[in-house]
């Protein structure tokens, strides 16, 4: 995994819960890069989910719930960095859908070593979509932050849902994406 992902993990950390927790987090883990990341490394997994299993044990906050805000924290990140990946889409889904063919391949001629999650889009009808998630990782909550952070990008108002379809390892998941009915403009 991108160093940059552990950089903007531990800086929503300590914007989170405070620099102290984020000290204590890095100390507590035992970590083989000492916490210390660069945005262009490459750093194994297992150090992020040591890391979220560490801040459930000292926050008592939800691993699940730690990675989805961390998910919707994130994409703003992204945006401002890599400006140039939203500028092609006009809402979210038109977003969503430009994962695989659009996105993921800009973030490959930046990091050719990056090992990227596979998104297959399925629009049902102007309001609803699907989305396979494929990713050995297993963080189907970052993916559905990273989803929601997009939706309020654009200002919509989209329900998630997903399902496991790994037996529980999390790593096949299909997302149902259903934005919110309007009636005269107003939800």
């Amino acid at each position: 995994m991108k160093g940059v992902i552990f950089r903007a993990f531990l800086d929503h950390v300590g914007q989170t819960y405070g620099e102290n927790i984020t000290e204590q987090l890095i100390l507590n883990c035992n970590l083989s890069s000492g916490g210390a990341y660069t945005s262009v490394g490459t750093y194994d997994t297992g150090e992020l989910l040591s890391l979220i299993s560490g801040l459930t044990d000292l926050t008592g906050t939800e691993s699940t719930s730690i990675v989805k805000n961390f998910g919707k924290a994130l994409f703003p990140i992204l945006v401002e960095k890599y400006p140039s990946v939203v500028q092609h889409a006009n809402n979210a889904f038109e977003l969503i859908s430009s994962v695989d063919n659009h996105i993921h391949i800009e973030v490959l001629k930046l990091y050719p070593d990056a090992g990227l999650p596979t998104f297959s889009p399925e629009l049902k009808s102007p309001t609803c979509m699907w989305l396979k998630y494929d990713s050995e990782r297993g963080l189907p909550e970052l993916a559905e932050g990273l989803l929601q952070g997009c939706i309020d990008y654009f200002g919509e108002e989209v329900e998630i849902e997903w399902q496991d379809l790994s037996g529980g390892a999390n790593t096949h998941v299909l997302f149902k994406l259903q934005k919110k009915e309007q009636v005269n403009g107003y939800s």
